[in-house]
């Protein structure tokens, strides 16, 4: 598919299925919503046929989720008509589209925090007497089938980022849909359990079953997509329907810019660093004042006295980025947490610049030069209620004080600039943030912590969570920016290719515990590969 041919596809796919081709199940024509003055879909058809997988891309604020929330009834569209099965569907309610057989895996949780996973699962599924024993066993057998590690007895509170994430997955699956929405779930799953997840969406479309699937993760189009369909404002700018060979020329109807991709599945943009460009190593064992973070011995125990994180010690130098990679709930949480300040730990120290900082405040941390991108940006990294450009500057709202009034223009003109200078894109700065796409929001807490005055260190937890593929290239071009710039960096992502192509070091962890620490070389990538999964499963050999 050539970019000109691309673009030109809008209204047909480029191979059309012929003969026994699988049945159509939904059909979507001329589907447009808008938002106030936003439209946020304009003119968008698109057909799933069972037996399929069909991708759905774009960049942040292309579409996606929308088209997704109209199909699943959260969304009522103000132009076009759907067809289920060649009759008239137009769903009122999610309630309304699960009854229907569709069920839909949401970018955000949707979870009752203070019970556990397994009445998470039941919830509005039983009617009548609960067997609780029997439903437990139905839900260990289906996940032991995907493949993931999820207790049903747990307390949903009481899980990471990617448990919570599982959740949702195995919620959705449980109820065998006949078509399945699947918007971006394995942005933080480990390379096996998104093997087995996509496993599974190859046995469910087996049976029949129609899936769509969210995603800016290439390998797993080539893997498994048999269709795709790119969004660009919120209208259709490109179909395939070989997508493992369309690739590059799907990427760039998503970006609008020149972009191939490399072995390990990374965007390149011209006129820009990027993770192809060689990484030279930094040095170790240098003197003192070379470090930028040194984390010695921190130790943290849960509230029920079991050991989250333990002795856990490494130094971050200026001028270098530290990948932690690990199956999340392995203490990553736990260590990005005492780094904000925002969890005391049992035991150990950790400084800044050869500072103190164990117990500090985030304020105090802020002042050290600490800058903060939390894994949750919702519940840690924003206040959703304010505007965009009060979020920006959040960590330095006194530098436009002045006789205490807020200098609001001046915070408005320098958020403009920021939001040029990190693409994030908004209708004004003044939008209120929670009316901020993901990624959009992602890139507002990357931009704010990148601009911290004296920034020293950069703790970035899952910075590229929810991002297009232009957008993680753009993000790791400003954290390999500040890395030049001095600041020592440490990375948290699961998102194991990413590490390896930006990291000057990864560090693995099981258990709270550091197994070990491997130096990227492209030249041994598969065999490092292997080495990594193997201290991910708690093995030292």
């Amino acid at each position: 598919m050539s970019a000109t041919h691309a673009s030109a596809a809008a209204s047909s796919t480029l191979n059309p299925l012929a003969g026994d081709a699988p049945a159509s199940v939904l059909r979507m024509e001329g589907i447009g919503k808008r938002f106030g003055a936003f439209q946020a879909l304009n003119d968008v058809s698109l057909e799933l046929f069972s037996c399929e997988v069909h991708c759905l891309l774009g960049e942040n604020g292309a579409g996606k989720s929308t088209l997704c929330n109209v199909l699943f009834g959260v969304h009522q569209p103000d132009a076009g008509a759907m067809w289920l099965d060649g009759v008239p569907y137009r769903p009122l309610s999610p309630r309304d589209a699960l009854e229907h057989g569709i069920a839909m895996v949401h970018q955000h949780f949707s979870l009752v925090e203070d019970v556990s996973v397994l009445d998470n699962l039941l919830l509005g599924q039983t009617r009548g007497w609960l067997n609780r024993k029997r439903e437990a066993e139905r839900v260990r057998a289906l996940v032991a089938g995907l493949g993931l590690a999820l207790d049903p007895d747990v307390r949903v509170a009481d899980l990471s980022v990617g448990e919570k994430q599982r959740v949702e997955i195995v919620k959705c699956l449980i109820r065998e849909p006949r078509l399945l929405v699947l918007d971006e779930p394995t942005a933080v799953l480990l390379p096996a359990e998104i093997d087995a997840l996509l496993d599974t969406c190859a046995r469910v479309v087996a049976r029949g079953c129609a899936v769509v699937l969210v995603t800016h993760k290439l390998a797993e189009i080539r893997r498994i997509a048999n269709r795709a369909t790119v969004l660009q404002s919120g209208r259709v700018v490109a179909r395939s329907s070989t997508p493992s060979d369309d690739v590059d020329a799907l990427v760039r109807a998503m970006i609008h810019r020149p972009g191939s991709v490399d072995s390990e599945g990374v965007t390149e943009s011209a006129g820009q660093n990027n993770s192809a460009t060689p990484v030279a190593a930094s040095p170790y064992g240098r003197p003192l004042a070379d470090e930028a973070l040194q984390i010695d011995g921190v130790t943290v125990r849960d509230a029920d006295g079991v050991t989250r994180l333990q002795s856990c010690t490494l130094v971050v130098n200026r001028g270098e980025i530290v990948g932690i990679a690990g199956v999340e709930g392995n203490g990553q949480s736990e260590l990005g947490l005492v780094l904000a300040g925002m969890l005391a730990p049992s035991e150990g120290r950790f400084f800044v610049q050869g500072t103190d900082c164990t117990r500090a405040a985030p304020q105090t941390l802020t002042k050290a030069g600490v800058g903060i991108v939390p894994e949750d940006r919702h519940a840690l990294g924003c206040v959703p209620d304010m505007s965009l450009t009060e979020n920006l500057f959040l960590n330095r709202l006194d530098d436009y004080a002045r006789h205490g009034m807020m200098r609001r223009r001046a915070m408005r003109r320098d958020a403009r600039a920021l939001m040029q200078r990190f693409d994030v894109r908004a209708a004004s700065p003044e939008v209120a943030f929670r009316g901020l796409s993901g990624g959009n929001q992602q890139k507002a807490v990357l931009a704010r912590e990148l601009t911290l005055d004296g920034l020293a260190v950069l703790v970035a937890a899952q910075p590229t969570r929810g991002l297009d593929v232009g957008a993680v290239a753009a993000v790791y071009d400003h954290i390999r920016a500040a890395r030049d710039a001095g600041v020592g960096v440490l990375l948290i992502s699961s998102e194991l290719d990413e590490l390896m192509a930006v990291a000057d070091r990864v560090l693995v962890m099981y258990r709270g515990r550091i197994m070990g620490t491997c130096v990227p070389d492209k030249s041994q990538l598969t065999l490092q590969r292997e080495r990594i999964g193997a201290w991910m499963a708690g093995h030292t050999a």
